[in-house]
């Protein structure tokens, strides 16, 4: 499970290190292949590739049924890449994506349960009061936390 975020940087040649507290979790399912892509081209997403398999694999039936299921697999694929992490713990974020989500030097990498979600730390600082969550945002949390969903 990851959680939580982690302050980084990608380097000049588009690598970001994973953080340390990601890096154990990885470690222990020994995951070293990852698919880096985007549904939106304004952050990466990083998943380990046994779970992004499993991903495709819900959406495999519905690829040439549905249209929102296509979009989705158009957009994942322009942007994503799949790479393995080097030695040093770096992945190479998939140069489209680095450009078009800003991914040119700190970043924030959080933890989204079952994959790692990279933004610009500027831009995202700058969007969280527009971001915050609502009144019936926090109802929807509540509803599923209690099972009422």
């Amino acid at each position: 499970m990851f959680r939580g975020n982690h302050p980084a940087k990608v380097d000049e040649k588009g690598r970001l290190k994973l953080p340390a507290a990601f890096k154990q979790l990885l470690d222990a399912q020994h995951v070293t292949q990852f698919y880096i892509t985007s549904s939106d081209g304004e952050s990466a997403e990083i998943w380990p590739l046994p779970e992004w398999e499993k991903k495709e694999a819900q959406l495999a039936e519905f690829s040439s049924m549905n249209d929102a299921v296509a979009k989705y697999l158009n957009l994942t694929s322009y942007y994503g890449q799949q790479v393995e992490m080097d030695s040093q713990t770096r992945v190479l974020i998939p140069q489209i994506l680095r450009g078009s989500a800003k991914l040119d030097a700190e970043v924030a990498v959080m933890g989204k349960i079952n994959h790692l979600e990279v933004h610009n730390l500027a831009i995202f600082e700058e969007n969280l009061p527009a971001n915050a969550m609502t009144p019936e945002d926090r109802k929807a949390v509540a509803s599923i936390l209690s099972g009422r969903e």
